[in-house]
């Protein structure tokens, strides 16, 4: 499978985001430019962490105006598989690809740390490699992840099961305590109605390596690498076994702002 990591000037997850997929899951990995339009023929496209534009104007609303977005919104409505990481998932919403809002953190500060998430639905692109009530120890860092929806925008994610993951503690219990940015219901992350695009607060790429505290995170790479070995017709039975890292050189960034 190939897939394309988006670069934003602001971008500071792009080059985690690019090891995790191509040198700990064994994937082909590309770099996207903010102003390409040109997708590659990738079979995933993935928004990475980061400060796209600076968010000086609000997270992700600059960044849902490059060329890039033009391709990947055509990408996503014509069922190609579309994975947002903090401030991808702000970019999503911005975008629309995604329904609601992001708001700063309750306690109004950036918060840097390990949290917990249970899988609400394993039946995804996202979370096939997932038991249902699993819990997930991933990384957050952020200051605008408060999501919001209105109750009837949230009665409808719940009816559709597109809630996909919820904030809980170390023994998958969704407390108050465990909601560490005051999200409603908890929500870590949410896919669309036709379940090809998840956006998520924590970073999986940051939790897919023992040295980095976590293998977690691989859970969702692994998913989405079988949903598209599947969809291609190569999939195995229950395929989430995940290949041993074989680092490979970075590629330069090359691009001009």
């Amino acid at each position: 499978m190939k897939f394309g990591v988006v670069v934003f000037p602001g971008s500071n997850c792009d080059y985690d985001t690019f090891h995790a997929l191509q040198n700990v899951m064994g994937q082909e990995t590309v770099f996207l430019w903010h102003k390409d339009h040109d997708l590659q023929r990738v079979d995933g496209v993935v928004l990475p962490g980061g400060f796209s534009y600076g968010d000086y104007l609000r997270s992700g609303a600059i960044a849902r105006f490059s060329p890039i977005m033009a391709e990947v919104k055509k990408f996503a409505e014509a069922g190609g598989l579309v994975l947002g990481i903090c401030n991808g998932f702000q970019i999503l919403l911005e975008a629309g690809l995604l329904p609601g809002a992001m708001l700063r953190n309750k306690n109004l500060k950036f918060l840097c740390q390990h949290v917990h998430i249970r899988v609400e639905n394993q039946k995804t692109a996202f979370t096939n490699a997932a038991r249902k009530g699993q819990v997930l120890r991933i990384p957050i860092a952020h200051f605008d992840g408060n999501y919001y929806a209105d109750p009837e925008l949230l009665a409808e994610l719940e009816k559709n099961k597109q809630i996909v993951f919820r904030y809980c503690n170390e023994k998958g219990q969704v407390t108050e305590g465990a909601n560490v940015n005051g999200s409603v219901s908890n929500i870590a992350g949410i896919i669309n109605r036709e379940g090809n695009v998840l956006g998520l607060m924590p970073h999986p790429e940051r939790a897919s390596e023992k040295i980095l505290g976590s293998e977690d995170g691989r859970v969702i790479f692994q998913s989405m690498i079988n949903y598209l070995e599947k969809k291609a017709g190569r999939g195995k039975k229950k395929a989430t076994k995940v290949v041993k890292p074989k680092v490979t050189p970075l590629p330069p960034l090359i691009g001009t702002f």
